[in-house]
């Protein structure tokens, strides 16, 4: 399993170039953030991401597939992202669903959110980038937000069918809503892009709380995932820097 920093969680403190340096003389060779499309901070990023030699495993996008109405500004923002991946030389984008929308059926949400996929997939074909769904808990963190179950996100990507388009699994929000995490994630590892880890309960350091992250990842390898997993949590014990250090031995 090979670790990314998520810069605006973890070292949030820190400006982002100041991230980049700090995780490269930690030992990490990832990072990963949740701007997207034309930001203009990603040129002054470049030469930082050069010098360090990071690869930057997942950056972000704008949000909006459970509406039709947004689905425009969805794939616009698709198509800004993804030239901005191929600048950084990014893996992946992650996109989310938005909230749930009042007085329109799941099913009909669920429609736009799988019509919408189908329309950002020919602009990930040839790209070499994946766009990864997101689910997030609605118990703690996010309510209200449409898609937070692991096997319906599943059902819809495998409706999607397209390589390019697969799941952003978070450990995190997945062991709040459901649980049962070794076996959802090896049955459907074909199926996932990326992953995100955090301790819980509270988002805190990995290494702490009810999730035993070195099984999961023994799990995770054996399945033959290659990608990155990022640290996408705020340190609650330990100091920042102390705590990045003991993310490591997590893999």
């Amino acid at each position: 399993m090979k670790l990314s920093v998520c810069i605006n969680a973890i070292t949030g403190e820190l400006s982002r170039t100041d991230a980049m340096h700090l995780a490269k003389k930690l030992g990490y060779t990832a990072v990963e953030f949740w701007e997207g499309g034309d930001n203009p901070d990603f040129k002054a990023w470049k030469p930082v991401l050069d010098e360090t030699g990071l690869t930057v495993a997942c950056m972000g996008m704008a949000s909006g597939l459970v509406d039709p109405a947004t689905r425009p500004a969805f794939l616009e923002s698709a198509k800004k992202s993804i030239e901005s991946a191929k600048f950084l030389g990014a893996k992946c984008i992650i996109a989310t669903t938005g909230q749930e929308l009042e007085g329109v059926s799941r099913d009909a949400q669920r429609q736009s959110v799988i019509d919408g996929l189908k329309a950002a997939a020919p602009l990930f074909e040839g790209t070499g980038l994946t766009l990864v769904l997101e689910p997030l808990n609605i118990l703690v963190d996010h309510k209200g937000y449409f898609l937070y179950r692991s096997d319906e996100a599943f059902e819809i990507l495998r409706e999607v069918n397209c390589p390019n388009i697969k799941l952003l699994y978070d450990i995190y929000h997945q062991q709040i809503t459901e649980g049962h995490l070794i076996a959802n994630i090896r049955d459907n590892i074909d199926l996932i892009g990326h992953f995100h880890l955090a301790g819980n309960p509270g988002r805190g350091e990995p290494y702490l709380g009810e999730i035993n992250y070195k099984e999961v990842f023994t799990a995770i390898d054996a399945a033959g995932y290659a990608g990155y997993a990022g640290l996408e949590y705020w340190a609650k014990v330990d100091e920042m820097e102390a705590s990045l250090k003991k993310c490591l031995a997590l893999v």
